[in-house]
């Protein structure tokens, strides 16, 4: 990996240790010490993601439109206001305002990141949104052990912490990552140059991979909404919750030489990894769905993780494949709003569900719509295959 490169990742690092202080415990917040409802817990959460899908949408765009490097330092100054204005006021309604804030500037820098990754080393393929993937998850590894212990010791500290990680994020963005788009980007206005798109078969293969994102994401963002509390209310602690999401990352970092040998066999055929993954986090919540103990919570979410290093890379890579030269930020803003729009709709539709009907049948439901997700899968290439049949000239 070029030397150059180790900046965007110790940036996405930063970013993600800052990001998962917070996102793993809000349901636990807004339900245990707001006295919010899981449902209520659930909508808010909606609106965080649902400003977050705006955040890709935008971010992509402005990726094109005026490079990663000012797309990202507009994202992270927008979110180092919010996290002020969050630090000083956390109580209701002011938190919820706050949530749905971040959740725009935060969804303004991804897809840039992932963008620029793919820029500025094309040669590296999957290798480079792997290891933005693998820092974002080394991040997710740090950030919820540390917020576990300082949430146990006052809970304003945690939006304290938080801040401060962004403040450095910042000044690493501001320092390194204009050298990163240096020649390796040529900005274009994407909504002036779809206007000359004559095939737009790339397009609709993103669209049909994306609604497998949705539907994997809707499931996946139930561990920090309604599992979050579900595991409290069973005598879980909060250090032992935040013990999972640790699990999480430092397994999706040091498990890459078990899912190698794998990962390098499918290599030339992405649909078995996708299909792979999404089998492994569907057995994961039928496991929740029994689990009992920590160690049941534990398993399922070692499962899942399996689950998620073989799906969540091949997303990225297969955006930038689709994407047309100078399109590579909007197609990486669609497919992280897939991922987005999935975490909006699952905290309310978990919410509702516990609710209502209780935590099996949720989790039957989450079972049936992951393996749903495999279809999308299987035949996302087929407009590719058609236009090859009808001899189309690409872009």
């Amino acid at each position: 990996m070029p030397k150059i490169v180790w900046f965007l990742v110790i940036g996405m690092l930063v970013n993600a240790t800052g990001n998962s202080f917070l996102w793993p415990l809000n349901a636990i917040y807004m339900h245990d010490y707001l006295g919010k409802t899981l449902a209520m817990a659930g909508f808010v959460l909606m609106l965080n993601s649902a400003a977050g899908v705006l955040g890709n949408l935008l971010g992509g765009y402005l990726f094109d439109k005026i490079g990663g490097y000012k797309a990202i330092i507009l994202g992270i100054v927008l979110t180092v206001l919010t996290l002020v204005g969050l630090t000083m006021w956390h109580e209701w309604p002011h938190y919820v305002w706050f949530l749905t804030l971040l959740g725009f500037s935060g969804g303004i820098v991804y897809p840039s990141m992932f963008a620029l990754v793919g820029t500025a080393w094309p040669e590296g393929g999957r290798k480079a949104f792997n290891a933005i993937y693998l820092a974002q998850n080394l991040g997710v590894a740090v950030g919820p052990a540390l917020a576990g212990i300082i949430a146990d010791n006052g809970f304003d500290n945690v939006f304290k912490v938080n801040l401060w990680m962004y403040v450095l994020f910042l000044f690493i963005a501001l320092l390194t990552f204009k050298r990163l788009e240096t020649g390796s980007v040529a900005p274009k206005n994407v909504i002036g140059e779809s206007k000359r798109i004559t095939n737009k078969a790339p397009f609709y293969a993103l669209l049909i991979i994306s609604s497998s994102s949705v539907l994997c994401w809707l499931a996946y963002s139930q561990w920090s909404a309604t599992i979050s509390s579900y595991t409290l209310d069973l005598g879980l602690s909060l250090k032992q919750y935040s013990l999972l999401w640790t699990i999480n990352g430092l397994l999706i970092v040091l498990a890459q030489p078990l899912i190698a040998p794998l990962v390098k066999r499918w290599e030339n055929n992405l649909k078995r990894q996708l299909v792979f993954g999404v089998v492994l986090i569907a057995i994961s919540f039928g496991i929740v769905a029994f689990a009992g103990d920590f160690k049941m919570f534990a398993a399922a979410m070692v499962v899942l993780t399996f689950g998620e290093m073989f799906y969540t890379p091949v997303l990225p890579t297969i955006a930038n494949q689709l994407a047309p030269k100078g399109r590579q930020g909007f197609y990486q803003g669609i497919i992280n709003s897939a991922a987005t729009g999935g975490r909006m709709i699952g905290p309310l539709f978990g919410g509702i569900m516990v609710d209502q009907f209780g935590m099996m049948a949720l989790m039957s439901i989450l079972v049936v719509i992951v393996v749903i997700a495999i279809i999308p899968c299987l035949v996302y290439d087929r407009p590719l295959i058609n236009r090859e049949k009808t001899n189309v000239v690409p872009d």
